[in-house]
Order: C-alpha cells, then sequence, then structure tokens
C-alpha cells in the first residue's frame, strides 16, 4: 500500500477546522444588546439593574483596564427552533484561549439569579425551555475587562497591574451577542474527529492502529457534503463508529480524571476579582454537573467557598446541592492552597484546621488530602502536619517543572523530618488543567515512573490558573476515552477513590525522604520583601496575641478572650499566604493591598496584646517574653534607655531584677563585651569577630557581613526565577560614606555604617553588640532604587562544615554544602526560616533573621589547607516583571550572626529575634500559662480552645532532632490532659505526674495537648 499519510492528515485537518467547526451552529439571531459602565470598582445586583443602559453595537471597543460593564441582552427565541438546542453565544472580543487573565463574565436572570459565565472557551449559555418556540431571553451580564498581563510571554514590564497605573483605554472589542441553534450531530462529529486525529498522531508510525484511524478518516470524511454539513454529520459519524468502539488493551493504563478549576486567589488580577472568577466558574461546574451525571469536581480553597458563600447565595446553593448528589468533591482541606515553603509550622497548621473545619461545619465532609498541585516546592514537615490534621494523602504537580532533575516518582510515600509518611502522588500528565488531549494521555503513559509496579495515575481536568474549570467539549473526550483502542482508559472518579485504590495495588511504593525542592521559582524566596516580613511579622504577633490573651482569660477577672478577632485576623494572614502572593509573584495592585493588610492586621494585634496585658492590672511595669525560652538581655525602654532584664519562658518579670552583665568597651572600631570581640573594618565589614568564650578563636575567614550587588535577569519569569549565572556579574559594596560609633552605652554599643550605590539606593546599618549576649546584630535600612538587581550580605567562616542545618515549620533540615551531585548543584537557592546554623565537631555559627527567607551556602578551601563555609543571605531584589516597581523603597530589618552556636542556641535566638520583649504596667505577677521542664521540647502556641469550652491547648515539638522527655506544668489548676489531633479533637488521655503533664517526644516529633482547668 502506497504511503498517504501526509494528504488524508491534511485533508481531515482542514476539513476539520475550516469546514465542521464553523458548522456547529446551524442558525443564529442577533440579540438586542445595551450597555452600562460602572464607575470603579464592581457594584452589587441590584445597583446595576436599577442603572440606566444605552443601546450599544456589535464591534464597539469596551472595558478600560480592571473595569466592570453591565451589559443588558434582549431577544426572543424564533418559533421555528422549537424543540432544538438554543443557546446564547457570547464572544466579549477574547484574546487567544486562556480563560483565566481577559474579558470574563457571569450571565444573570433579571432577578438577579447567576445562570452561567462566558469565556474563550466556553461562550454558550443554554436557554432553559425553547422547547415550544418563543421564549423571550432577557439578561444582565457583568463582564469584567480584566487586562492580559501575560501577554508577549512576560517579555516587558506593563504598568497595567495595577488600577492606580493602567489608564482607562478600552482593552477590547465586542464581537458576538447572538441566539443560536446547536446542531449536536455536528457538535459531536467534532469532537469526534479531534479524538481520532490527536489520538492517532501520538501513536507510533508503524503501530496498526495508526494507519487503522487514518484510513477510516479518509472513508468517512467522503461521506462529508460540503454543502451541508449539518445533513451528512450522521454518515460521517456512522462510519467512525467501528474505530471509537474498539476497546483499549487490558494492559491500559489507567487515568483517573476528575474535574479541576485552579482558581489562583490573587495573582495576575487582585483579591477582589478572585472573589467574581469563583462565581463564574462555580456556575459554570454546577451547570455541567447538570448535564453530566457522572461528572466528579474536586474543589479546594476554603476561603473561595467563603467569598461564594457570603456574596453569591445562589451559587452556594447549587454548590450545596452537587456536594450532596457526589459530583462536588471538597479537596485539600486547606484554606488556601499556600505557598509550601514559607509559612510558618503553626501558620501551616491552621491552614489545615481552618480547611478542614470549613467543609465539616458546612458539608459534613472530612477531607482526606492535601491538595497543593502549583505551589513552588513543599516542605518537609507537610507528612506529618497533614497526618495531624486526618490526612490520608498528598498531591503534587509543580515538581515536573524542574530545571534540572527528573522527580524518579510519580507514587511514593514521602517521609517527613520526623519519620511520618503520607501517601503521595504526583499526576505525570504533568499538568493540573488537563483537557485529555492527545498529547496529554500519550505523555501520562510515557512519563509513568511506576511502570511494572502501578497501573493508574491522576488527572486533574478543565481550565485553570485564573479559573474556567471543565467544559461539555472536555466531558465529551473524557467520554470517548472511557475505553478506546491505542489510549489510556479514562475514569472519572473522586480523588478519594483514586488514592484508595492506587495505594491498594502499589502499597510497597518507594519512599522520597525529606523536602520536595522545586529546581525552579528559586527568587519567591525574597521577590516581594515587605510581603514577607507582613507574613512573619503577623505570624509572631498572632502567637504574642495568643499568648497573652490566654494568660488573661485566666487570670484576669471580666477579661474575655477575642475569639472571633483572632479567628478573622489568622484567616487574613492564612489568604495572604497563598502561592502567587506570599512567594512575590503577583502584580502591584496584589502587593500593594498586602502590605495594607498587613499594617491593618499589625495595628488590631498590637491593640488586643495590649488589652490583653493591661487587664493583668496597671502597677508595676515588667517586662513580657512571648518566646518558649528563658531570657536575659538588653532592651530599651520607652525613652530609649538600654536596660537589661530577665523574664521566663511565656511569662513576665519586673524590670530590673537579675544580675548586671559585663559591659560593652569601644575602643575605636572594635566592641567587646567580654563574650566576643568584633572589629569593622574602614570600609564597613566585619575585618574580624573573635569567639572570646572559644579562646579567642576567629570566626571569620574573610570580610563578614560582605555586601554584594548581583545582576540578576533571569531567562523567564522575573519574579519567581533567579538563576545560576546571578553569580556571574556582581559589584561589591566596600564604598562607604561614613563608619561612625552610633551607641557608646555599657549595656549596648554599636557602629553605623551608611553606603550609597546604584541608582540612588542608600543603606545604614546598625552593628549592635549587647552586654551578656555574643549574638552582633545588623539593624538594616534599606532605600532601594534598582532594577535587575538583587542583594546579597556574606558570611564566610572558617568552619569546615559538611552541611547547613536550616530552620524549617517544626524542626530543621540538613542541606549538603558540597555539589558532589545534580540535585545538590541544583539547590543553589534554597530557603529557611529564623537561622541557618553551619558547625565542625566542636563549634558552629548560626545566621539569623527577621524576616528574610531566601540564602546559599557554598564551601570552598583556602590555600592555608583550611575551609571556609560561606551563608550568604538574600536581602532584596528588582524584578520588573509582572510588578515593575517590586521592592522599590523602603525595607527594615535586621540579621544576626551569633558565633559559638548550637542548634538548641539557634532556635532559641531565632525565637528571641523575632518576638521581641515588651515592657508595660501589669499587677502582680501571674505564672506563665504553661512551662516545659526538659530540653529539646519548645512551645509553638499556647491558646484558648476553639470550641470556646475553656480549655487551654498547647502546641509543643521537639526542636533540636533528637529524643526528648520533660513535664509540661501550668500556671492554673489543671485538672486533666488530653492529646488532640490539629483539630483539637480528642486522640487519648494522658496521664498527670509531677504536678504537670509528662512528655516525651521523637526527633521533631510535634504534640497538641488540650488542657482542661481545675
Amino acid at each position: 500500500m502506497h504511503d498517504e499519510r501526509r494528504r488524508i492528515e491534511e485533508r481531515a485537518e482542514r476539513l476539520h477546522t475550516q469546514r465542521i467547526k464553523p458548522a456547529l451552529y446551524a442558525a443564529t439571531v442577533p440579540l438586542e444588546v445595551a450597555a452600562w459602565q460602572a464607575p470603579g470598582e464592581p457594584v452589587p445586583f441590584a445597583e446595576a439593574e436599577a442603572a440606566s443602559y444605552e443601546p450599544f453595537a456589535m464591534g464597539t471597543p469596551w472595558g478600560p483596564p480592571w473595569g466592570t460593564t453591565w451589559f443588558r441582552m434582549r431577544g426572543q427565541v424564533p418559533d421555528g427552533w422549537a424543540g432544538r438546542r438554543v443557546e446564547a453565544v457570547i464572544d466579549l472580543g477574547f484574546v487567544g484561549d486562556w480563560p483565566g487573565n481577559q474579558a470574563e463574565a457571569l450571565v444573570h436572570l433579571t432577578d438577579g439569579t447567576p445562570l452561567k459565565a462566558v469565556n474563550p472557551l466556553n461562550q454558550y449559555v443554554p436557554i432553559a425551555n425553547p422547547a415550544a418556540g418563543g421564549e423571550r431571553i432577557d439578561y444582565l451580564v457583568e463582564a469584567a475587562s480584566n487586562p492580559d498581563i501575560l501577554a508577549n510571554d512576560f517579555a516587558a514590564p506593563t504598568l497595567l497591574g495595577d488600577v492606580l497605573t493602567a489608564g482607562d483605554k478600552p482593552l477590547y472589542v465586542f464581537r458576538r451577542a447572538d441566539l443560536a441553534v446547536l446542531d449536536e450531530e455536528v457538535f459531536h462529529l467534532d469532537l469526534d474527529l479531534q479524538v481520532l486525529r490527536e489520538l492517532m498522531v501520538e501513536l507510533g508510525e508503524h503501530d496498526p492502529r495508526r494507519h487503522e484511524i487514518l484510513h477510516a478518516l479518509d472513508r468517512a470524511l467522503d461521506l462529508l457534503d460540503l454543502d451541508d454539513i449539518s445533513a451528512s454529520a450522521a454518515a460521517v459519524r456512522e462510519a467512525l463508529g467501528p474505530v471509537l468502539s474498539k476497546p483499549a488493551h487490558a494492559s491500559a493504563h489507567i487515568v483517573s480524571g476528575v474535574g479541576h478549576a485552579h482558581i489562583d486567589s490573587a495573582w495576575l488580577w487582585p483579591i477582589r476579582e478572585t472573589k467574581r472568577k469563583t462565581s463564574r466558574t462555580f456556575s459554570n461546574v454546577t451547570a455541567l454537573a447538570d448535564e453530566y451525571e457522572e461528572f466528579v469536581f474536586a474543589c479546594s480553597q476554603a476561603q473561595q467557598y467563603e467569598w461564594v458563600r457570603d456574596n453569591y447565595p445562589h451559587v452556594w446553593e447549587r454548590i450545596k446541592k452537587s456536594v450532596a448528589k457526589g459530583q462536588w468533591a471538597p479537596v485539600g482541606g486547606m484554606w488556601v492552597e499556600s505557598d509550601g515553603n514559607l509559612p510558618g509550622g503553626e501558620a501551616i497548621a491552621r491552614q489545615l484546621i481552618h480547611g478542614k473545619r470549613f467543609f465539616i461545619e458546612h458539608f459534613g465532609i472530612e477531607t482526606k488530602g492535601v491538595w497543593l498541585p502549583d505551589s513552588f516546592g513543599y516542605n518537609a514537615a507537610y507528612p506529618q502536619l497533614a497526618k495531624l490534621a486526618g490526612n490520608e494523602w498528598f498531591l503534587t504537580q509543580k515538581i515536573s517543572w524542574n530545571q534540572t532533575n527528573t522527580f524518579p516518582h510519580h507514587t511514593f510515600w514521602w517521609e517527613g523530618i520526623d519519620g511520618t509518611r503520607i501517601f503521595t502522588h504526583f499526576p505525570p500528565i504533568d499538568t493540573y488543567n488537563a483537557r485529555f488531549s492527545g498529547v496529554e494521555m500519550a505523555r501520562a503513559v510515557r512519563n509513568y515512573a511506576e511502570k511494572g509496579g502501578a497501573t493508574r495515575s491522576l488527572a486533574p481536568f478543565g481550565w485553570g490558573d485564573g479559573g474556567g474549570g471543565p467544559t461539555r467539549e472536555i466531558m465529551e473526550r473524557a467520554r470517548r476515552l472511557r475505553n478506546l483502542e491505542g489510549s489510556p482508559r479514562v475514569e472519572i472518579e473522586h480523588p478519594d477513590a483514586f488514592f484508595a485504590k492506587a495505594r491498594e495495588e502499589y502499597p510497597d511504593a518507594p519512599v522520597w525522604v525529606g523536602e520536595l525542592y522545586l529546581e525552579l521559582h528559586r527568587a519567591t524566596y525574597t521577590t516581594q520583601a515587605r510581603t514577607k516580613q507582613g507574613n512573619r511579622r503577623s505570624e509572631h504577633k498572632l502567637r504574642e496575641a495568643e499568648l497573652w490573651a490566654t494568660t488573661a482569660a485566666l487570670h484576669a477577672p471580666g477579661y474575655s478572650y477575642p475569639y472571633e478577632k483572632l479567628d478573622r485576623l489568622w484567616k487574613t494572614v492564612l489568604l495572604h499566604q497563598f502561592h502567587d502572593i506570599l512567594p512575590g509573584s503577583s502584580i502591584a495592585w496584589v502587593h500593594r493591598e498586602a502590605e495594607a493588610e498587613y499594617a491593618r492586621v499589625a495595628k488590631e494585634l498590637e491593640e488586643l496584646t495590649a488589652e490583653a496585658v493591661a487587664a493583668l492590672g496597671d502597677g508595676t511595669t515588667r517586662v513580657f517574653n512571648t518566646s518558649p525560652y528563658d531570657r536575659a538581655e538588653v532592651v530599651r525602654t520607652a525613652t530609649g534607655e538600654p536596660v537589661y532584664v530577665e523574664a521566663p519562658a511565656n511569662g513576665s518579670a519586673p524590670v530590673g531584677a537579675g544580675t548586671r552583665p559585663a559591659p560593652v568597651t569601644v575602643s575605636g572600631r572594635v566592641l567587646d563585651n567580654g563574650l566576643v570581640r568584633l572589629e569593622v573594618a574602614e570600609d564597613g565589614t566585619l575585618a574580624s569577630v573573635r569567639d572570646l568564650r572559644a579562646g579567642g578563636r576567629e570566626v571569620l575567614a574573610e570580610a563578614g557581613n560582605l555586601l554584594r550587588l548581583h545582576t540578576d535577569l533571569p531567562n523567564y519569569w522575573d519574579a519567581w526565577d533567579v538563576d545560576k549565572h546571578y553569580r556571574n556579574r556582581y559589584t561589591d559594596l566596600l564604598d562607604a560614606d561614613s563608619v561612625e560609633i552610633a551607641d557608646e552605652d555599657p549595656l549596648l554599643a554599636s557602629i553605623r555604617v551608611t553606603r550609597s550605590f546604584g541608582k540612588g539606593s542608600r543603606i545604614t546599618q546598625t552593628i549592635t553588640l549587647r552586654a551578656g549576649s555574643p549574638r552582633i546584630d545588623f539593624e538594616t535600612d534599606i532605600d532601594w532604587h534598582e532594577a535587575e538587581k538583587f542583594l546579597k550580605a556574606g558570611f564566610p567562616v572558617d568552619i569546615r562544615a559538611p552541611h547547613s542545618s536550616v530552620e524549617i515549620q517544626f524542626g530543621h533540615i540538613q542541606r549538603p554544602t558540597h555539589t558532589n551531585t545534580s540535585w545538590e548543584a541544583a539547590r543553589f537557592e534554597v530557603s529557611g526560616h529564623r537561622w541557618v546554623h553551619i558547625g565542625e565537631p566542636g563549634y558552629g555559627v548560626a545566621i539569623i533573621n527577621d524576616s528574610t527567607y531566601g540564602h546559599d551556602v557554598s564551601r570552598t578551601v583556602r590555600e592555608d589547607g583550611g575551609t571556609t563555609t560561606t551563608v550568604r543571605l538574600s536581602l532584596v531584589r528588582a524584578p520588573r516583571v509582572p510588578d515593575p516597581e517590586a521592592d522599590q523603597g523602603r525595607h527594615r530589618f535586621t540579621y544576626s550572626l551569633l558565633p559559638g552556636a548550637g542548634i538548641e542556641d539557634a532556635v532559641a535566638e531565632g525565637y528571641a529575634l523575632n518576638l521581641p520583649l515588651r515592657m508595660a504596667d501589669a499587677a502582680g505577677a501571674p505564672q506563665p500559662v504553661v512551662s516545659v521542664d526538659g530540653e529539646g521540647v519548645t512551645v509553638e502556641a499556647v491558646k484558648m480552645a476553639d470550641d470556646e469550652s475553656g480549655d487551654v491547648v498547647v502546641r509543643l515539638y521537639e526542636s533540636r532532632g533528637g529524643r526528648a522527655r520533660g513535664v509540661l506544668r501550668t500556671g492554673f489548676p489543671l485538672a486533666g490532659a488530653q492529646v488532640t489531633d490539629l483539630l483539637e479533637r480528642p486522640l487519648q488521655d494522658t496521664d498527670l505526674a509531677d504536678g504537670g503533664v509528662p512528655v516525651e517526644l521523637r526527633p521533631f516529633q510535634i504534640l497538641t495537648l488540650r488542657l482542661r482547668r481545675g
């Protein structure tokens, strides 16, 4: 037989795209359209319904950036269309095929009931009752003219990312608003051809099935009447029936499909637009569920459900009905799909607590898995936190984006830092926005790493990132691929069902230990530093407010614990941990609002803490210590005077108590407190740091606190990425405007260094040494005006460290300092929380921070044979896309060098730097709510139980990486104690002994205790 593949494939493509697709609608009549431009921000339906509308013609430009235009559309179904499938078809002037970031609209009935949304790949609205013909149509359509921020693949900065700079020029041209008859036979022929053509080209050239489909297409298309596509469509479909009905091989891979509509809670649009996106997508999803009984839709992010409940009650009721029918599957159990690296441990616990509780309360459903397809890497505490929240499985997708190494598993057991394992899946289809295309299906089979051990994988399908969700076309593909030779078999099912089957057939799946590091998007540890600082400050202020509110609730008559306020503030912070807000990868509008929200949260938490402390009385001035460790340090009073104070963990003490430590002496640029002696060079770097407790050991191998300004232009995704070549071009900031003594007090001495550089940027650093402490603080004030630059602070330490230890959530991990393998080399920029520790047997050094997350650690051998291990903190970046003004302006933060530190010192000083001591008037001396006898047991949270029972909840963890034993004691009469899960549900009673609760923890174990008051 002659090879005619090219002729037949080209024939099929032309007839499909140029003749069959244009024949989808058999007849059309235009709708009558009028428009009203809403002023400013979106308005409620009632206001739009009462507005005055002006006639609007097709082909007219509309929609200023971030504007809202309401269209009134009226028409009548012709009598001759009775009994046919009639739809309103609306094209707002869509650009491309991504529904996430452009014109979108929600269609309402005149009573305000939302019907369905329209977007580029979902332009129809079914007419409710065309059977008799003559039905009158009257719609109000809320159209959002969101700008296409992704235009030109982020090639250049844009001012469209903020309503303050976007201008008012219309973005779109309205193309179509018609009533139309869908030709259902042509519709199905279109899908038959799509599935067969895409399957055919993915099969091997020597696969008989490919040629069978090829010639079947050729024969079937001979039956197509080019003058009457509609009349001949059925005959073509009948001819294709035999190749569409051949069953899949018995060993065919099984793809478990579940509907999905990943809606970023903010990204290239602000939060206010996400609230509308949820209504649009969820309207479409519930409409699709009515049409396809086998349809199942998985939806995470309790925050988005709450937005719909509060703003779109009609859509909320439809969701509840779909859940009840089993077609809507709440998943994930988190308040939002948060970033996987940057939120603190307690914050991730609260993500799970608030998310799971929402689904339990509103649907009676306890979610079983953590659904995080799009976060930029996942910390190694997740398995334990997920299990403690009652989860059985974990899903991720983003690791498929690795720049260097291919992740070796798709179904595996993920083991966390404490040894907890959770069954995990990473879909080989390599997308959470699948459409069941031939390319995707072939990729799922080709990529699947578990061949021979397992047979199934998951495929979340539907348009996403900005929402949209599944479409009827995708559902039709799924039906055709349910059992089709040459393709994997598609089964639509709940994710819980998939994970149950996957675990049953593959119980001995391989194990991955430690973090799931994404070899991409490494700059998200640094970009938009003020957003990250707002998160860190908020997490610690929430801890402080809860501790002192609990103390007041136990000891101050008449004080009421602020349950509602704390709940609301936690949810605000959790929302802003979404994986495109906290990482710094959103438009300017998002980060401008985030900074304002963090300021509001800080103000309200400060008021709550002050109220709680004031409720304890107004007598003696006391110092309040929110840290879980005893403190003895120098602080400044309200008048700026240094004072030495001591305070117990989680408690308070009178100011002035304790023994005054040896003074700090100043000699030129040398500061000495008897513990360490530091010398600042003429250029403002650290010339020397000697640890006097270690016999005068020199800590530094070279100049310390070296500020280095790198050129920083990644290959793509400016706000997200830093590529390794950033290291090759840099300037060391060695020119100091001034180096001068700033403080010279026996309790506190400091040297201030000021530098000007670049495009008008300025850095002022105050290097401070306090009496009684080896910690050296670098209080930093930056006025930043650079573009496409990356600023780091380096500490080259004379230590041969085989690895760095880095704080993560509820513990720490170790990362090699060498680059023996490609896996280690790919970790050239990594994340951490409050501290990084490097050490050799007998000696270590910690670098501590109060708001930075990114860093790198490297190791070199000097000519003298010694080893230099360098820790460099990532301070600030200056990407221009998607926010052209990212990080511009003022930044204030502190980082510290702690010589002679063990892990326990790093943990304690990390808390101390992030939880400044508070001085206030208070009567009496209430005992700390809880205290712990025993090393390594660290208190992470103290709060009143969420059920308002009056019980006290305490969360502990082992923080050093070893076994720990101790006794938890209370500052109130204790009647009983229970171990609970994260949701404060009892797991087991625990005995009381030695006047408290005995505690025994494995390395990095998290323990939640519910304490009943006597």
